[in-house]
């Protein structure tokens, strides 16, 4: 198996070249934005035509959600432009693409988990750019796996749990939403995911390409999250105190783009066609020292 990996730097992409780094049967290419600009068509294609991969994985991703609405011409050209070359590329050398996208896709006001055939509806740039990228691989590539995910955290990057960790260590009380909904979900985890998948295309299984869903369980609102960050640091004597934390509303907390209420996935799908089942987010933060490093 020959894989090359875009945005090999990010939250995702670490997690995979990891993973991947002494597995004996793949051989590896990963690209960060310096080695790859993918908004830059040529590159894409001399990368992919030199290189000849079976499947190539996209991690890179522009996901400043608020920077998104004033970067309106940045933000399509790395979450749109790039996938369409991307996957226009591996068309041409009959790889698959894994390409990774986001909840953000949806409304978010549905009741109950969002399934992949629901009606996307994205509220701000962000979103409106990555469903630009989804429907752009598709069109672009026979072989296509779309991966929606939500809540993403890890060791690398910038997360909500390295956030809250930052922030807890100066302040004594921290004001946290509590009416969006969704499930966390460990960058090391969706690299597990895609490269399960990856594997099972390389060896000629039967795949059905399409879009999936990949996300944590339980489902918990951001204050439920932060919650249980503190009091597993605690426990594991990261933190020597617990901030006192409120729930707040979305409408107390101003941002420059909207946020989903409902960002709950359902990973049926996925754990039908691949038995690949939904992040154990909890188990996820049992190394959480190394969130603070």
């Amino acid at each position: 198996m020959r894989v090359l990996i875009t945005g090999c730097n990010g939250q995702v992409g670490c997690c995979i070249v990891e993973q991947l780094t002494n597995d004996a049967d793949t051989t590896i290419l990963a690209l960060d934005r310096d080695s790859l600009d993918i908004t830059d068509q040529h590159a894409v294609n001399a990368a992919v035509e030199e290189f000849q991969p079976s499947i190539i994985i996209n991690a890179a991703a522009h996901t400043a959600v608020d920077k998104a609405e004033d970067e309106i011409e940045l933000s399509y050209a790395i979450n749109r432009d790039g996938p369409k070359y991307l996957a226009q590329a591996a068309q041409e050398v009959g790889a698959a693409i894994l390409h990774i996208s986001t909840d953000y896709v949806f409304e978010g006001n549905k009741v109950g988990e969002y399934v992949e055939s629901d009606i996307t509806n994205p509220q701000g740039v962000y979103g409106e750019s990555k469903l630009a990228g989804e429907i752009a691989v598709v069109e672009a590539c026979d072989k296509h796996i779309i991966l929606r995910t939500a809540w993403v955290f890890g060791e690398n990057g910038n997360n909500f749990v390295k956030t809250m960790l930052r922030i807890a260590a100066t302040r004594d009380a921290l004001s946290i939403v509590g009416d969006q909904f969704g499930g966390p979900t460990y960058a090391g985890d969706i690299a597990n995911a895609l490269i399960k998948i990856a594997k099972s295309v390389a060896q000629g299984d039967t795949v059905e390409y399409g879009v999936y869903h990949y996300s944590g369980l339980p489902h918990v609102s951001w204050y439920e999250f932060a919650e249980t960050i503190f009091d597993t640091a605690l426990e594991q004597g990261v933190a020597k105190r617990k901030p006192l934390l409120t729930s707040i509303t979305t409408e107390q907390y101003y941002t420059p783009a909207k946020r989903p209420s409902n960002s709950r996935l359902s990973t049926e799908k996925i754990n039908n066609a691949f038995l690949i089942e939904a992040c154990d987010w909890k188990t996820a933060l049992n190394n959480i020292q190394a969130y603070t490093e």
